[in-house]
């Protein structure tokens, strides 16, 4: 049996630019992330997941409690596309396959729809998992390719708007500075990724709501229709995140934290301006306030729903999360990592 895994992912500077041509700085926790087991088989098979596939349930209310909670997608979908993606991406580029049948299935303790990147985990998870299953390596597919790859699963098999940065991270691990610049893209077709050492980070939370819904397309949506078109109080905005991103790579080489924060708070202020408070929604406000009121920065580390932060006090961190919890929200301490040991979810997360 073939096991990969994939950690979930914050974006610390930048985003949401960088799903507008724009820069931005993510790191890859080993909190949360995702699993895909894959074994040969007689007939290829994608096996449901127990919690998140439901076909059966205890009662009529429960079918609607759990559609309420969890939507009528699970991750099974994002297995399917990401295999038929994969099937058509070698046939595209001459890249033979043995008819070698198998049995796929996975598994994730990622919060749900709250910015920390758990679809694209899924769906990098198994395309690694595909490769080496049919012995691919980077020379088959390049790994600077991978991320457009994943993202594809999600854009044109999907529909889902989604952007790089989440895939760069979790195909590279680690840290990442990420440079989205199009010039760049259309000559190079990928962007400009520079790892960053994981010694250079600070110690980082997050929060989380348990009863968000938010998903990356109804965020950011409405914000690619302005772009498109192109608004200028847009277009400058995503530009000033950008320069967070350049700026916020250059303080963590000097281990100026303090300014880092201040960056960190800039980012989410400026989201704030550009996407308005019914969009950004009242609890992510809140979960914001009640972490700058003990002193320490926080923004959304993706499409909303959850906030990272960064600390030096771990007794400040500690009044917050428990300020946090005591609200209705989950909170965590969280590490970066290259890769990461995943641990089996017994319920949904």
């Amino acid at each position: 049996m073939i096991r990969k895994q994939v950690g979930s992912r914050v974006g610390l500077l930048g985003n949401p630019s960088d799903g507008f041509g724009g820069k931005t700085i993510a790191a890859m926790i080993e909190n949360f992330g995702a699993s895909i087991a894959i074994s040969e088989s007689t007939e290829l098979r994608i096996v449901p997941h127990r919690h998140f596939d439901p076909s059966s349930f205890s009662s009529f209310d429960n079918l609607a409690r759990v559609a309420s909670r969890d939507g009528y997608h699970g991750g099974i979908r994002l297995v399917y596309a990401a295999c038929k993606r994969f099937h058509d991406y070698c046939c595209e580029h001459g890249i033979p396959l043995t008819d070698d049948c198998f049995t796929i299935e996975y598994d994730t303790n990622i919060p749900r729809q709250v910015g920390l990147a758990g679809s694209s985990a899924i769906v990098t998870a198994t395309i690694q998992a595909l490769m080496e299953f049919y012995g691919l390596t980077d020379d088959d597919i390049p790994r600077h390719f991978q991320p457009h790859l994943v993202l594809s699963v999600e854009t044109e098999e999907l529909g889902i708007q989604a952007g790089l940065q989440d895939r760069v991270v979790q195909v590279y691990g680690g840290a990442v500075y990420m440079d989205f610049d199009p010039g760049y893209m259309e000559q190079h077709d990928h962007g400009r990724y520079e790892p960053i050492p994981l010694e250079l980070l600070p110690p980082m939370y997050i929060a989380w709501n348990p009863h968000s819904t938010v998903t990356s397309g109804e965020a950011h949506n409405p914000m690619r229709f302005r772009y498109d078109a192109g608004d200028p109080e847009v277009i400058a905005g995503m530009s000033q995140l950008a320069d967070h991103a350049e700026q916020g790579r250059a303080v963590l080489a000097r281990g100026d934290f303090r300014t880092l924060g201040e960056l960190m708070d800039k980012n989410f202020d400026l989201r704030r301006e550009l996407y308005g408070d019914k969009a950004i929604g009242a609890a992510n406000l809140e979960m914001i306030q009640i972490a700058r009121r003990h002193g320490l920065p926080a923004k959304f580390p993706g499409s909303g729903g959850a906030i990272v932060g960064i600390y030096e006090d771990p007794e400040r961190v500690e009044h917050v999360g428990q300020a946090l919890e005591e609200a209705g929200y989950r909170f965590a301490v969280v590490k970066p990592t290259h890769g990461m040991d995943f641990e089996e979810s017994n319920s949904p997360p």
